[in-house]
């Protein structure tokens, strides 16, 4: 079987994750420089197969596109250009910021741990794909 991959897309810096080849666990796999993210896919993809690709959505409380949107949805088009053998799919992604804070408080990181925006971007892109696998399994 073939990976999934997911992006939780910032205007600085991107997490990814990706799952095992069995598609039964998200693990984070690294954050990247926005700015670099089309190229480490590209690259990722052609030594990993991967089936499919979720991109994070993020949306306010009212359940419309936040203004992040704007920037992703160039990035998503792009994206299904260079990869058109690789569907791409939206999931929503309120509250992972939030959740990887507690599981960061949870697994016992120190203060200093938990103010790395890298490792919060990549934990969110793993509790997305997490949660978009739970998803598929109802």
């Amino acid at each position: 079987m073939s990976r999934i991959l997911a992006i939780d897309f910032g205007r600085k810096r991107t997490g990814i994750a990706v799952t095992d080849t069995l598609q039964i666990i998200a693990n984070g796999l690294t954050t990247v420089a926005t700015c670099e993210l089309m190229k480490f896919i590209l690259e990722y993809t052609s030594k990993e197969q991967v089936e499919k690709i979720i991109v994070g959505h993020p949306k306010t409380m009212n359940n419309e596109d936040s203004d992040n949107m704007k920037s992703i949805i160039p990035f998503v088009n792009q994206l299904k250009k260079k990869l058109p053998n690789i569907p791409v799919e939206y999931f929503d992604e309120r509250f992972t910021s939030v959740l990887a804070h507690k599981a960061m408080i949870d697994g016992g990181l120190k203060k200093k741990s938990r103010q790395n925006k890298a490792l919060v971007d990549e934990i969110s892109a793993t509790i997305i794909l997490q949660s978009y696998l739970e998803s598929m399994k109802y």
